[in-house]
């Protein structure tokens, strides 16, 4: 056991010691390549130049070129520098290595840019080295010094490029020369065509150019091909239809697919120069041969086609017919939809075909099919970056018929790099279609529930443009006000995304969701808001893992919530930040409080921080993570200049408190160091006077005002919100009593308006043995007649009764409240008993009495009459009234008139009636008990006087020694 351990401490201590920790790396210099990189200090700038030009390492020459530009501008040494260091350099470059050769190329433009040289010294030193350089056999040197010799020409005067470029770009052009060169030749012809007058083209570069479109190498037809654009503009319309077109013509026939694409392109690109003739002879019927011949073929030309047909188009609308329209339209489509059936076809087939004889597979033709789907799938790619175009080409009242399938089907397509392009444009379709926007808002709701990432980014990424499209084609309403309208499709689809959204790693394309969650408050409610859309913020702003992702979910939510209406709501979101980050329990969500506030200060006045956040903020200083208590120094400076004095003065001293202790009691070195910069900074802050800041207002004080102004406004709706929904409440409760008192007064009958009894009330319950109803009046107002009952038609009391109308503001006769008597057959009335009434729970003793219409129709048939105990109400519930109806013209008014019920037995058939003396006990004849009667205006509602009690002191006695008070009495009372 021994020897095993023995021989594994030994293996252990072997490989330590193969690694040889404390060795140098091999990436340091020794001593003696130390010494010969070691250069005097007391050389100048130009003696140290040309020693490391001469003797140095490559290294040390390539930062003497990339210097050269600062030896130049000093203007000390810029004539030793050209005397001595640039002979130097371009003596170098001729044996240089690539590193160095590129130094060169940048160095020397810059040289040029920046004037350091007259264009004089400039040509004849380094333009020489420059165009000497273009001829390199390197293929990546030649390639950096073609690119700079172009970049050249723009800045270079046309005397000094038609003296030295133009000889030697001919020269370079020549059969003889290799294809590098007559490719450089066709670029150098192409940029110097501009700059000449168009005799001296056609003399000098026409010949050459025509030559090098007849080359015979197809990489020089197709680089000449494309530089036919260039050499057109500079020699004119009839020269270019004359001597361009024609080549150009053969170019788009040639047998190469790579010059028949550099010929498509440079059609594109010469339609500006043309005229309608020349377009509609030549240029059109050219392309439609050239499409027609991509389709079949098949080949590498058809996604150049695809690419290039949106600018085609829209260069040759205005030369274009009906037909000829409508026929690129159906071309766009065969576009759109090219290899989707082949894709059906091919998918039926599952392994390969295998080759009997030759006893292999035929792995050559599955590799072709990949590659032409592959094509297949990049020419919809194209047709689909090209969909805005061709609706622009088409126009937004022909999207229906033409235009909508294809899009629809370009939505689904089966490849996701197809539906990424569409939903990358779906925007730009919106913006084009305008008001018709609408056609394609089921194809946005399939995008956002597709389940490619890549897809998802190029709808979120343009969301609010997208509504904004939305929102301007239709007619502005939220999605609680218009809920058939396209957005309460679109938003739910958008906010169901974020779970598709969320389960990727792309925490940039989580940060762009939560950024454009914000672009809400346009188009949905403060309630959706607030129920749908905040508690998805709040939840990103708990749970997701990266910091930007939660910062960007903060600002939404705090945005948005300056839309939610109720103050409740705000003021719950407010409180759950405050307690689930700044109270929370793990240090990364406090950390995150600090850049909440951030924000808050932002966004909101400076008012509403202070009263919100701001003692929650400082509370942070005695955190017992050091990186809560650092990243909270950084946002002191900005605490301070939201106080103003003298009004913040106790804030004033809370943050010097806070302050002050994390200087006496800080630990940590950090944190020390942030309260340092901090205290730094907060000195140089002065904290302006309430009276001066009203005087002189700055930007950030306007600002800051704009949106106090706006939290006040959203108060004040609010309590405007809040009466017009109490006056609202108000206005429907009573136009349900009016309702239910309508109903009542229906079921009553319409010979009478006076309504009837109280429901509940005995007094109003009538049945096969019920009493007779009739008015007993005192005794010196005696009707005509008592035998016969009241009826609609009879004068005095009948007619009067039936002019009364329920009001509310004046007190009618179906108002006064009724005393009923118990059976007055063979009794004297003296002995009757009045019983109160019990109140109705919920209303008041006091309330109207209706009386029912049917009191006419006295029964005078033989009944047996149960004798009963009704009830009435309590006297001191009694209203006095001002005006006293007169039921009888005629007759004097009695201020004691009250209706009440009168019983009558069959047997006797008599009539009751009541005199003054008749026992009827008057109000305030219970013994000393005094009837506290309320006096109750006529006037109208809102106008009532005399509401409170009024006590009546009984002066007169009646035959049953009930005290009834007087005339004056009751006068005075009022």
């Amino acid at each position: 056991m021994s020897s095993s351990v023995d021989a594994t401490s030994t293996s252990l201590a072997e490989d330590l010691q193969d690694l040889q920790l404390d060795r140098p790396a091999k990436g340091l210099k020794s001593v003696e390549e130390l010494e010969k990189l070691t250069v005097d200090e007391h050389l100048s700038d130009i003696e140290r130049s040309v020693y490391l030009l001469s003797s140095g390492q490559e290294v040390q020459r390539i930062s003497v070129i990339h210097n050269l530009p600062d030896l130049l501008r000093d203007t000390e040494s810029h004539d030793e520098c050209m005397r001595r260091v640039v002979p130097k350099v371009r003596e170098v470059l001729h044996l240089a290595q690539t590193d160095m050769q590129l130094a060169a190329t940048s160095a020397f433009l810059q040289i040029l840019q920046k004037n350091l040289v007259p264009i004089q010294n400039y040509s004849q030193t380094f333009l020489q080295t420059i165009l000497n350089s273009v001829d390199s056999k390197d293929p990546d040197v030649a390639s950096a010094w073609l690119d700079t010799l172009l970049d050249v020409i723009d800045l270079l005067p046309k005397e000094v490029i038609k003296k030295e470029i133009l000889g030697s770009a001919i020269s370079k052009g020549q059969l003889a020369q290799s294809v590098q060169s007559r490719l450089a030749c066709c670029r150098i012809l192409g940029k110097i065509s501009t700059k000449f007058e168009p005799f001296v083209i056609k003399k000098e570069i026409l010949p050459v150019v025509q030559s090098l479109c007849q080359d015979v190498d197809y990489e020089v037809r197709g680089c000449m091909c494309r530089q036919l654009d260039c050499v057109a503009r500079g020699l004119g319309l009839e020269a270019t239809k004359s001597a361009i077109l024609p080549e150009l013509v053969e170019l788009t026939n040639d047998e190469e697919c790579h010059v028949r694409i550099a010929g498509l392109e440079t059609v594109v690109n010469i339609l500006s120069l043309l005229d309608t003739e020349t377009c509609g002879t030549t240029i059109i019927p050219l392309v439609c041969k050239i499409c027609q011949q991509a389709v079949q073929a098949e080949d590498a030309t058809l996604p150049v086609v695809a690419t290039q047909l949106g600018k085609l188009c829209h260069g040759i609308a205005d030369n274009l017919t009906d037909e000829q329209k409508q026929w690129f339209i159906d071309f766009y489509k065969k576009l759109c939809h090219v290899g989707l059936e082949k894709n059906k076809a091919s998918s039926r087939v599952t392994t390969p075909v295998i080759d009997k004889d030759r006893g292999g597979s035929k792995e050559s033709d599955l590799t072709d099919i990949f590659e032409l789907e592959d094509k297949l799938v990049e020419c919809r790619k194209n047709s689909a970056f090209n969909f805005p175009a061709m609706v622009l080409f088409c126009g937004a009242k022909q999207f229906k018929p033409d235009l909508h399938v294809t899009f629809t089907h370009l939505c689904k397509d089966p490849h996701f790099m197809v539906r990424k392009t569409i939903s990358g444009g779906f925007h730009e379709v919106c913006k084009l279609l305008g008001n018709s926007a609408n056609l394609i808002q089921s194809d946005l709701v399939a995008l956002l529930k597709d389940e490619s990432i890549e897809v998802l980014k190029g709808v979120v990424s343009n969301m609010p443009a997208i509504l904004d499209c939305y929102m301007s084609s239709g007619s502005n309403h939220t999605v609680s006000e218009s809920k058939s309208g396209p957005l309460s499709d679109i938003i739910p689809a958008f906010l169901a995304s974020e779970n598709a959204v969320f389960t990727s790693n792309n925490w940039r394309l989580q940060e762009m969701l939560m950024n454009n969650l914000s672009c809400l408050n346009k188009c949905y409610s403060s309630e959706n808001i607030y129920n749908k859309v905040i508690p998805i913020l709040r939840q990103k702003l708990l749970k997701a893992r990266a910091l930007p992702v939660k910062v960007a979910a903060a600002r939404s939510l705090l945005k948005l919530t300056r839309k939610v209406k109720k103050r409740e709501q705000r003021d719950e979101i407010f409180h759950g930040l405050i307690h689930e980050f700044c109270h929370a329990r793990k240090c990364y969500l406090r950390n995150v409080f600090v850049d909440i506030c951030r924000i808050v200060i932002e966004l909101y006045s400076k008012k509403f921080f202070k009263e919100t956040f701001y003692e929650y903020l400082l509370e942070l200083h005695t955190d017992s993570v050091p990186n809560i208590r650092l990243n909270l120094c950084s946002i002191l400076p900005d605490l301070k200049r939201l106080l103003i004095l003298p009004t913040d003065r106790g804030l004033l001293q809370q943050l010097d408190a806070c302050v002050r202790k994390l200087l006496v009691a800080e630990k940590d070195k950090d944190v020390t160091d942030g309260v340092q910069s901090a205290l730094e900074e907060l000195d140089k802050i002065h904290i302006p006077m309430q009276s001066m800041t009203r005087r002189n207002l700055f930007e950030q004080d306007l600002e800051d005002q704009k949106k106090e102004e706006e939290e006040k406004l959203l108060l004040d709706n609010e309590e405007k919100e809040l009466k017009k929904e109490e006056e609202a409440a108000e206005k429907k409760k009573g136009d349900k009593r009016n309702l239910v008192s309508a109903k009542k007064g229906s079921e009553n009958g319409s010979s009478s308006k006076i309504p009837g009894p109280r429901k509940g009330s005995r007094a109003g319950l009538s049945g096969s043995n019920s009493t007779t109803k009739k008015f007993l009046y005192p005794s010196h107002i005696a009707p005509e007649d008592d035998n016969k009952p009241i009826s609609p038609n009879t004068k005095g009391a009948g007619t009067s009764n039936n002019k009364l109308v329920k009001s509310k503001s004046i007190n009618c006769l179906s108002q006064i409240p009724r005393r009923d008597v118990e059976d007055l057959d063979g009794k004297d009335l003296s002995k009757t008993k009045i019983v109160s009434p019990a109140p109705t729970p919920g209303k008041s003793p006091g309330n109207k009495v209706q009386v029912n219409s049917n009191i006419s129709k006295a029964s005078t048939g033989d009944s047996n009459i149960n004798k009963k105990r009704v009830s009435s109400p309590k006297l001191s519930r009694l209203p006095l009234y001002n005006s006293n109806p007169n039921l009888h013209p005629g007759r004097p008014s009695s201020p004691s008139l009250i209706p009440i019920k009168a019983s009558t037995t069959s047997s006797t058939n008599k009539t009751i009636k009541a005199t003054r003396g008749s026992g009827i006990p008057a109000p305030g004849s219970a013994g000393t008990r005094r009837a506290s009667v309320p006096t109750i205006s006529t006037s109208r509602r809102g106008s009532l006087s005399g509401q409170l009690p009024t006590e009546v002191t009984p002066k007169a006695k009646g035959s049953n020694g009930a005290l009834t008070p007087s005339i004056k009495e009751r006068k005075k009372s009022r």
